[in-house]
């Protein structure tokens, strides 16, 4: 049997190589309709998922809130706007883990070890904890719990002219958890970063099922006990 680079890269890697693929790849691949069956019980899996973890958190919710408030007086929560399924705009939400006035200089990637970090937010973060509020957006449907991480506007319009194809990533609902998260398993910092996790976002856009869902949240649920990075 015979198949190509892409296909090859596929199997081994479990991503797509973005910079070797054509147009026909796409119309093979991406050009097969929607998945209505999957993406109705995908929704409802969501709604009933993420009331679940808001109830069996709920306790935790108070807790962190608290040690926000004690560690620098400022809001509890913090809103970042996000780009969505076909470019929409939403605002994703966090509890707070950075100084008030972190981004008075413009918008920045995350950094190893970010001095904007508060010490609160350091603890949060370890266990991923700050993600917790985001499970609104997802009974708002504005993501779902498993899909390509949203990013920011001012990064998309930059990543869309260094990275080839890279407004695929907005043909679905963007997710809580991915495919990229769970497999590259650490914030993307710079260009390089993001276009390691597209390749991963593609792939996973192209395979989505319920069984990789379920693998998908199973992983995510060990890095809940993993220190963040």
């Amino acid at each position: 049997n015979f198949i190509d680079l892409a296909q090859a890269y596929e199997i081994v890697f479990h991503k797509i190589p973005i910079d070797f693929v054509n147009q026909n790849w796409f119309l093979e691949n991406l050009a097969k309709g929607e998945k209505e069956i999957y993406d109705k019980f995908k929704r409802i899996s969501d709604v009933l998922l993420s009331s679940f973890l808001i109830l069996l958190t709920s306790p935790l919710w108070t807790i962190i809130a608290l040690l926000i408030k004690l560690n620098d007086k400022g809001p509890i929560f913090y809103k970042q706007e996000r780009v969505g399924k076909d470019r929409k705009l939403f605002w994703i939400w966090k509890f707070r883990s950075m100084l008030v006035d972190a981004e008075k200089t413009g918008v920045k990637w995350a950094e190893k070890d970010d001095p904007r970090v508060t010490k609160v937010g350091k603890i949060i973060r370890k266990f991923h904890l700050d993600e917790l509020p985001q499970m609104f957006n997802v009974l708002k449907s504005d993501i779902s719990l498993v899909g390509p991480r949203p990013e920011r506007p001012e990064f998309v319009q930059k990543l869309e002219k260094e990275i080839p194809h890279y407004h695929l990533r907005h043909l679905i609902k963007p997710g809580f958890t991915g495919w990229a998260q769970v497999t590259f398993a650490k914030y993307a910092r710079n260009q390089k970063d993001s276009h390691e996790k597209f390749q991963y976002d593609l792939y996973y856009i192209k395979n989505r099922a319920i069984f990789l869902d379920v693998g998908i949240l199973l992983k995510t649920f060990q890095l809940f006990f993993r220190k963040g990075q």
